[in-house]
């Protein structure tokens, strides 16, 4: 490893948190700076495309595979390296941020993999930022503990055997860390942040371990993105001395961009590629973001009806999975998110029958792997995947060469029975309002109606609220979609949140503030890209 200079980052409007200097050592810190020194110019220029291509979509509202790139497509030759031993066997997957008792829950959870969520699950409060690196490293070196305070009951890891494999998810290409930042005061990606932490003390960790450092990447819209992580993996190795393509990087296709882009992606980072995931939510609301001026033709319904057997979700995740195992990388499907009750065994009962349901379809279909969100929902999951798998760590074997997508196919929103209704409406402003509040509170991962919610599933509430007002959406009971609709259905949510909840606690949370975002998100003419950004300027912490 070369000799660090002393890092110019300096670590600005934070209070101290305990053991924090385990975690921002000089020495991390240094190659944080390095990272955000070389690869942030870049970041910054592909953000820019990502704007110049959304208006391309708003004046063309298509979209095609890239002609530019046709021949990478056509080469039959190429493939992903061989996934390491501890990435080979994937069938479950657990999703969910990085606190201590997350963490001990989701390695004894018996899934095959924890997604370590530095994105989409966690508030990026400034505590959840650095303890999160911290319950890694102490789970890495056995060092993690965690005594319930409300209840007393005590948490420890099991065996190293029976514990998870970590992929960790740090925060997308768009999002800053604004509490690091450098001599001229800008703010270093939050990406770069939790990437380069978690690689600077645990990449040779994970490797005498067994494992390796392994990463989800989120939010990604092309594979120059793609390649940007991919510079940035190599010089990481680099720098650490650490062998080239020990990393492993999941790419998440959860923008509408990204889909036509799938094998350009898997190219680009074919030393590091491991898989692509097929990300719900983010896909839905990446589809109402880019073809928002499109009229009735991209009008998605409710969030709730719009399921995976939709055709234009069919050609998604069918292009996925015959995409990935084509180059001999996994495919991992969606989310189930449902949070068993306690109280309500019929509500479980019908829950569990949909996730067996949804997780026999991708079995069925070629998927390697699937997404939960509880540690009840592994045995469910396990028992589809171990069905078609047996003893079979994957089933990349099954090249899918039935499928055949066309473009259109992969936006094809008006192929849907199902229209938008007062009930939808009225859902988007509840989980929208509930996940804000929870969120500003440093929560980003929240149980709303037995479903646990994320950054993912507020951006397509928020945005479909948006798209239905400025596409004048009439709803199943006569009504016309409009700001002050809207407004009255906030309103009520709000009331009924203070009846719910008492006087005391209403003052306790960020209700009204909550309120006032989601509106702000959901009818302001110019359409915030992500809720995160103007969220995070409210964020404490």
């Amino acid at each position: 490893m070369s000799a660090p200079a002393p890092s110019p980052l300096a670590i600005v409007d934070a209070e101290p948190l305990p053991r924090q200097e385990e975690v921002l050592t000089e020495a991390a810190l240094a190659f944080v700076a390095e990272l955000h020194r070389r690869f942030t110019p870049r970041r910054d220029e592909l953000l820019a495309r990502r704007a110049e291509r959304r208006a391309e979509i708003a004046r063309t509202c298509t979209l095609d595979f890239l002609p530019e790139t046709a021949a990478i497509r056509a080469d039959g030759s190429w493939k992903v390296a061989p996934a390491p031993d501890a990435l080979n066997d994937r069938r479950v997957e657990i999703t969910g941020p990085t606190d201590r008792k997350m963490t001990i829950n989701a390695l004894n959870s018996g899934a095959k993999v924890w997604l370590a969520d530095f994105e989409d699950a966690s508030a990026p409060t400034w505590e959840n930022v650095v303890l999160g690196q911290l319950s890694l490293i102490d789970a890495h070196t056995r060092n993690i503990d965690f005594t319930d305070p409300k209840s007393g009951k005590f948490y420890a890891l099991k065996a190293n055997e029976e514990l998870a494999t970590v992929v960790m998810r740090p925060r997308g290409w768009h999002l800053n860390e604004r509490h690091l930042v450098d001599a001229g005061g800008t703010p270093v990606p939050g990406a770069l942040v939790d990437f380069g932490l978690y690689f600077f003390h645990n990449a040779q960790r994970l490797l005498d371990l067994g494992k390796g450092p392994y990463f989800y990447l989120p939010k990604t819209e092309s594979h120059l993105e793609a390649r940007l992580w991919n510079e940035v993996f190599v010089f990481a190795q680099e720098y650490c001395g650490i062998p080239h393509g020990t990393v492993r990087a999941t790419v998440l296709i959860e923008t509408i961009t990204a889909a036509y882009e799938m094998e350009e992606i898997l190219y680009e980072l074919r030393d590091h590629a491991s898989g692509l995931n097929a990300g719900r939510w983010d896909y839905l609301f990446s589809i109402v973001k880019n073809f928002r001026d499109g009229g009735a033709k991209f009008v998605l319904p409710d969030r709730n009806s719009v399921t995976m057997t939709a055709p234009f979700m069919r050609a998604y995740t069918e292009l996925l999975v015959r995409t990935c195992h084509k180059r001999g990388a996994h495919a991992i499907g969606g989310m189930a998110a449902f949070i068993p009750s306690r109280r309500d065994a019929e509500v479980n009962k019908v829950a569990f029958e949909k996730v067996r349901a949804d997780k026999d379809r991708e079995a069925n279909d070629g998927f390697d792997g699937s997404w939960v969100a509880h540690p009840d929902l592994v045995p469910i999951a396990m028992e589809s995947f171990d069905k078609v798998l047996g003893d079979k760590p994957n089933q990349k074997d099954r090249l899918r060469e039935d499928v055949d997508v066309k473009a259109a196919d992969l936006t094809a929103v008006d192929s849907l029975d199902a229209k938008p209704t007062y009930a939808g409406l009225v859902n988007a402003v509840q989980v929208g309002i509930r996940y804000i509040e929870a969120w500003l509170r440093g929560l980003g991962a929240v149980a709303i109606f037995n479903l646990m919610e994320d950054a993912a599933t507020a951006e397509i509430s928020r945005s479909q609220i948006w798209q239905w007002i400025n596409a004048g959406v009439v709803l199943d009971n006569g009504e016309r979609v409009t700001a002050e609709l809207a407004r009255e259905v906030a309103a009520e949510e709000l009331a009924a949140i203070r009846a719910e909840i008492g006087e005391e606690a209403f003052a306790a949370g960020t209700w009204q503030q909550a309120h006032d975002l989601l509106l702000k998100v959901a009818l302001d003419e110019d359409y915030a890209d992500f809720l995160t950004l103007p969220a995070y300027e409210q964020l404490k912490g």
